[in-house]
């Protein structure tokens, strides 16, 4: 078991929920993911697992429901449909630390590789480009692609892509990253570059909510298991647990059909 020395999650999720219209995506689920842990998000598609994420980040506002980071709830004004964060500034300084992964790496063309990796905490945060540079480079190094500082997003693979988009999130020194299916864009073979960098970010205890239908990578990398199943948390324990001993028909089937795969 990974050690944690604070016992308040970086991320708490108390009864969330969220519909667009008529159609309710969320309803009632909470999840949360403590320093230094990964939760996985795994389920069919329209399960709710990429909505979740996106309203862990605040990208969505959610109808009813807590958000927690590092202890501190999220503000909010109004109800229902209208509800929506009350304070800007809280929103502002939360993203900051939660740093996303989206699955189609949303790199900047214009940009160089080293650029795309330095800009939001020189914009963002107002760090100094001296001081970022370093960092940005030894990041790109990390991820295997320090080659590629001075290269144009185009240029690159499609896993090369995503590795600089997994540099940009770490240079903004998170408290957590959050994964939307960061391999599902990839051919098979580019897929393994970008599993090998989380893999190696897990072994690190970085915190990270990954929503992933790579069962392998969930089981691997792990703390905790989310089986989503039409909006509502259907089965969650340990990888061990969920992945080799699941107690509900769904998920047995689930696994079934895309363990096969």
């Amino acid at each position: 078991m990974k050690s944690d020395t604070n016992n308040t999650p970086v991320i708490e999720i108390r009864e969330l929920h969220k519909s667009y219209g008529q159609l309710e995506v969320l309803k009632g689920v909470s999840l949360s993911a403590e320093r230094g842990h990964v939760v996985s998000l795994i389920g069919s598609s329209g399960s709710g697992k990429s909505t979740m994420l996106r309203c862990c980040n605040l990208l969505e506002n959610s109808q009813k429901g807590e958000i927690l980071f590092a202890g501190e709830p999220v503000e909010w004004k109004g109800q229902g449909g209208g509800r929506i964060p009350a304070n800007r500034a809280q929103v502002t300084r939360m993203r900051t630390q939660l740093a996303m992964v989206f699955q189609q790496f949303n790199l900047w063309a214009h940009m160089t590789i080293l650029q795309n990796v330095m800009e939001a905490p020189v914009t963002v945060l107002g760090q100094n480009k001296a001081e970022v540079e370093p960092r940005a480079r030894a990041l790109l190094d990390k991820v295997g692609i320090g080659s590629k500082a001075d290269a144009w997003p185009a240029q690159l693979s499609g896993g090369q892509q995503q590795r600089a988009a997994i540099a940009r999130a770490l240079c903004m020194e998170p408290r957590a990253l959050l994964f939307d299916e960061p391999t599902s864009a990839l051919d098979p073979e580019l897929q393994q570059e970008v599993v090998k960098v989380i893999k190696d970010l897990a072994a690190e205890h970085r915190t990270m909510i990954l929503v992933t239908h790579d069962m392998r990578l969930a089981a691997d990398v792990s703390d905790h298991v989310v089986f989503l199943h039409q909006g509502r948390i259907e089965e969650e324990g340990p990888p061990d647990q969920v992945f080799g001993a699941p107690k509900t028909d769904r998920l047995r089937q689930f696994l079934s059909a895309t363990m096969a795969n």
